[in-house]
């Protein structure tokens, strides 16, 4: 039995009261849009009772747990960082992925903060503020799960639960220091969940290990959950670089800290070399010709909630969707079918024991002065978004970990063969306990 008073092993309890002043603390008030306190007291406390009773619910039961302002939480407005869906009626219910945390005795903190409809990716927002990145307040945190990242790293939650559609879970992470997990498509239900794109929507945690991801996304998506991944043997997969114009415009900084994790993971005993996914680069290059999916559906999405003028809408986001409106029907079909083909494929280009990795991101943060300026934001969205879209776009699991680096934080990417998510976290649970072996940072 764990007492208050016992610093070592915390309640719930007392970790909630910690998490709720660090929300509630001067510079963490962009983090979230809302906070359950009171709910989540109640919460914390049943999980306590359970853990003294012995029938914990599971390795979720007592953890704290943000999840991003996209989810329906009932009683609460599903704002997904826009002004213009404030004035929605409060969610009736829970989305369904938020019933599976209560049910898993998850303690859910509050709402985080988002960019608007979750189209974009630095983590700027003019409605909800931008929080800082949490190693360096001056920077953009990342997007769109920016308030999940933060949320974690800087204490107010042990897991953050967010969406990735072109990289909005693993691009925050990359950029703060933080673990961020991809699932494939479908395998976490979307139900309650502001769609950005029905195409690539994913959900998925934020976390400060492959563990806590793994067993927040079996209890997302209903699965068995077991406490951890059993981390794969070394010699038992391959990973390839996935060289090309993926690496290209990496900052010196990017590029010295993913080969020296290269030559880390080799000197472990891992299989690694060169390799290329360009054939499939080039068959997204060909749906990138028409259109993007996200700036086609997302007008759907607002529509269905009575949302038929962009006025009041960020101009940066506008742009965007005002671009997918132009999108004839008969063109967004031929996307759909190239995109199929380019799925079926790359995952029939490789097996469930090779893993392609690169950078997740080809530049560290940037300063929040720097992307202020439309064409300076316009292009450092598209850089930061180039490398993880590719796995959304081609309906594969992902995740990025963070270097050892003593600067700004580096992301590497490890992306999965389509289906195969389970395999994917096991390697990365092995790639990870390598990495912080020699890790001296983050």
């Amino acid at each position: 039995m764990t007492s208050a008073s016992d610093q070592s092993h915390p309640t719930a309890a007392v970790r909630l009261e910690t998490a709720l002043a660090r929300a509630s603390s001067s510079g963490a008030e962009s983090t979230f849009t809302a906070l359950f306190a009171e709910s989540a007291r109640c919460e914390a406390e049943a999980a306590d009772r359970r853990a003294v009773a012995g029938t914990t619910r599971g390795p979720l039961d007592g953890r704290i747990v943000s999840v991003k302002a996209l989810f329906d939480v009932a009683g609460s407005v599903t704002s997904s960082g826009s002004a213009v869906l404030r004035a929605l009626p409060p969610a009736a219910e829970d989305a369904l992925v938020v019933k599976r945390l209560r049910a898993a005795g998850a303690v859910i903190i509050g709402k985080t903060q988002m960019t608007e409809f979750a189209f974009s990716a630095l983590g700027t927002n003019p409605n909800d503020g931008v929080p800082g990145n949490p190693r360096d307040r001056r920077r953009a945190p990342g997007g769109s799960s920016s308030g999940a990242v933060v949320s974690v790293i800087d204490g107010m939650a042990d897991i953050a639960i967010g969406s990735d559609t072109g990289g909005s879970i693993r691009i925050p992470a990359a950029l703060s220091g933080a673990t961020g997990f991809k699932p494939t498509g479908g395998f976490v239900p979307t139900a309650g969940a502001f769609s950005l794109s029905s195409s690539l929507d994913t959900i998925g945690p934020i976390a400060s290990s492959v563990a806590d991801c793994f067993v927040a996304d079996q209890v997302l998506s209903g699965g068995d959950v077991v406490p951890r991944p059993q981390a794969a043997s070394p010699y038992t997969f391959r990973l390839t670089v996935a060289r090309g114009r993926l690496f290209d415009g990496c900052e010196p900084e990017v590029l010295g800290a993913f080969e020296n994790a290269v030559k880390q993971l080799r000197s472990g005993g891992l299989q690694i070399e060169d390799g290329s996914i360009e054939p499939a680069l080039d068959r997204i290059a060909e749906i990138d010709r028409i259109g993007t999916f996200p700036s086609i559906e997302v007008g759907s999405t607002l529509r269905s909630l009575g949302v038929s003028r962009l006025d009041g809408v960020d101009p940066k986001t506008r742009v965007r969707i005002e671009a997918g409106a132009g999108i004839l029907a008969v063109d967004y079909v031929r996307m759909v079918r190239l995109r199929h083909a380019a799925i079926q494929a790359f995952e029939q280009s490789f097996g469930n024991d090779e893993i392609f990795i690169l950078p997740t991101t080809p530049i560290r943060a940037p300063l929040l002065s720097a992307v202020t300026e439309d064409s300076a934001f316009h292009k450092f969205n598209g850089l930061v978004l180039r490398n993880p879209r590719i796995a959304n776009m081609l309906d594969c699991p992902s995740i990025s970990m963070p270097l050892p680096v003593d600067g700004l934080p580096v992301g590497l990417m490890l992306i999965g063969r389509r289906n195969a998510d389970r395999r994917l976290l096991e390697i990365a649970a092995s790639v990870e306990a390598m990495l912080r072996g020699h890790s001296h940072a983050v």
